[in-house]
């Protein structure tokens, strides 16, 4: 059986081709003329595949703009078409395990998968509108302001329905674990397990549109994307189709740790923007802490990065998890600076979302600063990120799969206690 949420508008409309009925196939049998022939014949296949990519289309807008994952209630789908997809095409839905509430209002989302493997989404709901006049400014939550929110179905629904937040950005997994190991990294120490299928990535997004207005997507979640970039590429075709979840190509960020291979194959089949953990200033710092560097160094990454089809003023996000007295320096910023110097580039400071076990701290806020101002100097945007979600470890680096499938090393023994009682 087919799985919905795995096709593309095209794959849907060739799965129904065969559905498609065209007047003109009963004339066939009264020509004998071979080119009289021919011509009809193309009619009629230029007549049934237009019907079927009609209906593909109208099949998209329901599950993907409308929600309705019946296809009983898909009124204007013929019945024997209702019937031919109910036994031949399955609508996925992933089964919601656990859910947690921050106080700053970011939601948390494990997901068990048909193999009974487990993984996370994260809501982020990134910046509040307050109108002044006719003016949206943002303002940063301070996390009060939202406290208390209901924690059941429809506390969820409204409070994130509301016209209170500008952005409320999903954060969506790739893998099921990850095998980069990076240092810091609480998703590292579970080791990787699987890579998603397509229609597991596509439905995270899918069900956490089903509970609010998600207006952007970062695979920034569990896995290294790039490790599974096939199925991510195309997941992105689906995701920025028109006549599906309609995102844009600048709302949808792919990143990855440094596959090198992984970035020019994204870019064969899709456009999304691009974000590169760089996490380091040299090779030696970061080998420390990525192993991936140690087979694709920083050359190698930002020779890629430059080989990036960038259009308009679109430019590559530079992540950068700032670890206290080991990559937080001025000598380490003016270093950045220098790497990037070319690349049409913006840099985001990451301070380190600290987790039970962690080798690294996370540094002053003093010091992030001075580093902030150190790159502003030299002409980059650079922005801290105000992590969201770290009182129930669903910050940067801090999601694993809590039930079912974790595993790692012994210092990691009170995650899953920490994670319930957050």
């Amino acid at each position: 059986m087919l799985i919905f949420q795995s096709l593309t508008k095209t794959e849907l409309s060739d799965a129904l081709l065969p559905l498609s009925e065209a007047r003109e196939e009963r004339d066939l049998a009264r020509i004998s003329d071979d080119l009289e022939r021919k011509l009809l014949l193309s009619k009629i296949e230029k007549k049934k595949r237009k019907q079927a990519e009609m209906r593909a289309k109208q099949l998209f807008h329901w599950v993907y703009q409308r929600y309705v994952t019946d296809y009983d209630q898909m009124t204007d789908i013929a019945k024997d078409v209702r019937s031919w997809l109910k036994e031949n095409v399955r609508i996925f839905r992933l089964e919601e395990t656990f859910s947690k509430q921050s106080d700053d209002g970011t939601y948390k989302f494990l997901w068990k998968l048909n193999d009974t493997k487990t993984i996370e989404s994260v809501i982020i709901p990134a910046a509040l509108k307050e109108k002044i006049g006719e003016e949206v400014v943002e303002a940063l939550s301070d996390g009060k302001r939202y406290a208390g929110i209901e924690t059941d179905r429809v506390g969820l629904d409204r409070e994130l329905d509301s016209d209170s937040w500008a952005r409320l950005t999903a954060c969506i997994s790739s893998q099921v674990g990850c095998a980069m190991a990076c240092k810091f990294c609480l998703t590292g120490v579970q080791g990787l397990d699987r890579s998603l299928d397509v229609h597991e990535v596509v439905t995270q997004v899918h069900e956490l549109r089903m509970r609010a207005p998600i207006t952007n997507i970062v695979f920034m979640g569990m896995g290294e994307p790039l490790h599974n970039v096939k199925n991510i590429a195309k997941a992105c075709q689906i995701l920025l189709d028109e006549d599906g979840m309609n995102f844009s190509k600048r709302k949808v960020t792919v990143s990855t740790s440094g596959l090198v291979p992984g970035i020019d194959e994204l870019y064969q089949s899709t456009d999304v923007s691009l974000a590169i953990s760089l996490n380091a200033s040299t090779d030696e710092q970061r080998s420390q802490i990525m192993p991936v560097n140690k087979r694709w160094n920083i050359d190698q990454l930002l020779d890629a990065c430059r080989r990036v089809p960038l259009g308009g003023h679109r430019r590559i996000t530079f992540e950068y998890v700032m670890l206290k007295d080991f990559n937080d320096s001025i000598e380490d910023a003016h270093r950045v600076a220098r790497l990037l110097k070319g690349i049409p580039a913006k840099v985001n400071l990451i301070p380190f979302n600290e987790h039970p076990g962690a080798d690294f701290k996370r540094p002053e806020d003093e010091t992030v600063m001075r580093f902030q101002r150190t790159l502003l100097n030299q002409g980059y945007t650079t922005t801290v990120r105000i992590s969201r979600g770290r009182d129930i470890l669903a910050a940067c680096g801090q999601l694993r799969s809590l039930f079912g499938t974790a595993r790692g090393t012994e210092k990691h023994r009170d995650y899953g206690k920490s994670a319930e009682h957050a």
